[in-house]
């Protein structure tokens, strides 16, 4: 019993493990219902499982999970974080397919998909969606994706076919100055979240925005063998600044879990349903510093500690939870590397929408939630991804333009377009 006495979980390990199994022409691209594409991706009916999926991406994403993770909890010290890091990394996905230039380099680099090319890289991603949507029978994923645009706004077809092609996204026009259209795509949001998160975008829509790109991403699973309720009891839960409380317990004993000890810590899986998925806890040692311990994690020992689990009888003591969590990723993201794509002035994302001089679009805004739930009978999860771009007007430089030398000049009807006038002056006469 005393190696439950101090205990916490590092989830954002969980989730990792979930999520890694195994200028064309501008034109208006919604029809008069505004949507393109037919069925919501939160349908019942999926496409058939790829075979395989790239392990490159797989090793990529893991990489940015980790790198991601450690940045939060730097940001948030002492804090519950819980993140859905295949929900961020497939929202920025869809938004990477509009970037062009130093702004692509740098959200490859943070992304840790240098090495991929972009076709491969966003088939990868339409094999990984239908592997994970289907796991086995005692496990549910729903991964759904939406792209939002401002009603009136041109977008280039190439980039917005890719991401209904790759990432099966529901692509809507809808009228951003409308007080209603926070609560549709909210709405759409709850409604592929299972009611468990209601909320990515605020009660109004700046009228910069121009594109919201959202990933939702649903878990439930059952245990492969379910905690006996009677078993769960109250025991003493110490925190890490010394002070301790009473919180309920679940407990498991005679069966062989893939169970490791590590220099440092414990670690078991625990799995669900048929055992395709699994939640692998890692309870560091007494005094060893959960942040820190996080924060040494490394993808290559992460795969030595997965190899290394080995079926071993015991008993499991796990703290019944509950959580919800929100954080907006801007400055963590940035950090990785990719400040540039945030940068009204230097972002490129030439590849999404038509740019005019004076004009640039930018990312302004990655929002995400995320809701748990681990009980006797299983977990619970849910995660969203919002990234918000903006159309803003380039500062221009200070000028002096002082005529006082010959000149040329036009009178134009702007409505039209109409010269009404023009002419050339070399040499001004005035008269009273």
């Amino acid at each position: 019993m005393k190696i439950f006495t101090r205990f916490f979980i590092c989830i954002s390990l969980v989730v990792v493990m979930l999520m890694t199994v195994s200028c064309s022409s501008v034109g208006k691209y919604f029809g008069d219902s505004g949507v393109f594409g037919g069925a919501s991706v939160g349908s019942s009916q999926l496409p058939p499982p790829a075979k395989e999926v790239d392990g490159r991406l797989v090793q990529a994403n893991t990489r940015f999970a980790f790198k991601l993770f450690k940045q939060l909890i730097e940001q948030q010290p002492g804090k519950n974080v819980f993140i859905s890091p295949t929900s961020i990394a497939m929202a920025l996905a869809m938004t990477y397919n509009g970037a062009d230039g130093e702004t692509k380099d740098a959200m490859a680099k943070a992304l840790e998909v240098q090495g991929i090319d972009i076709e491969d890289f966003n088939k990868a991603y339409a094999d990984l969606k239908t592997i994970l949507q289907n796991p086995d029978p005692g496990i549910q994923v729903v991964i759904a994706n939406s792209l939002w645009a401002r009603k009136g706004m041109s977008f280039y077809d190439d980039f917005l076919n890719i991401n209904k092609k790759f990432y099966g996204a529901e692509v809507q026009e809808l009228d951003f100055d409308s007080p209603d259209a926070p609560k549709i795509i909210n709405n759409w949001v709850k409604k592929q979240t299972k009611d468990k998160i209601d909320e990515i975008v605020g009660d109004t829509i700046s009228p910069d925005t121009i594109m919201f790109l959202v990933n939702a991403l649903y878990f439930k699973g059952n245990w492969k063998n379910e905690f006996d309720p009677n078993l769960t009891r109250e025991e003493t839960f110490f925190l890490a600044n010394g002070t301790q409380k009473s919180h309920p317990i679940m407990f498991q004993t005679g069966e062989e879990y893939p169970y490791y000890k590590g220099e440092s810590f414990q670690a078991v899986s625990l799995p669900y349903g048929n055992g395709r998925v699994s939640m692998i806890v890692f309870l560091p040692d007494e005094g060893v510093d959960l942040m820190e311990f996080c924060s040494s994690i490394t993808v290559e020992k992460w795969e030595e500690w997965i190899n290394s689990l080995s079926d071993t009888q015991g008993e499991v003591g796990l703290p019944k939870f509950k959580l919800e969590y929100e954080v907006e990723l801007n400055e963590a993201l940035k950090a990785l590397g990719m400040e540039i794509a945030f940068d009204p002035e230097r972002a490129n994302f030439g590849k999404m929408h038509p740019i005019a001089p004076g004009l640039n679009v930018y990312i302004s805004s990655v929002k995400h939630k995320t809701f748990v739930e681990t009980n006797e009978q299983g977990t619970e999860a849910s995660g969203v991804t919002s990234v918000e771009v903006n159309l803003t007007s380039l500062p221009m430089d200070n000028f002096s333009m002082i005529v006082n030398r010959p000149f040329f000049f036009v009178i134009r009807d702007n409505e039209t377009g109409s010269l009404l006038f023009m002419g050339s002056i070399v040499d001004p006469v005035y008269e009273k």
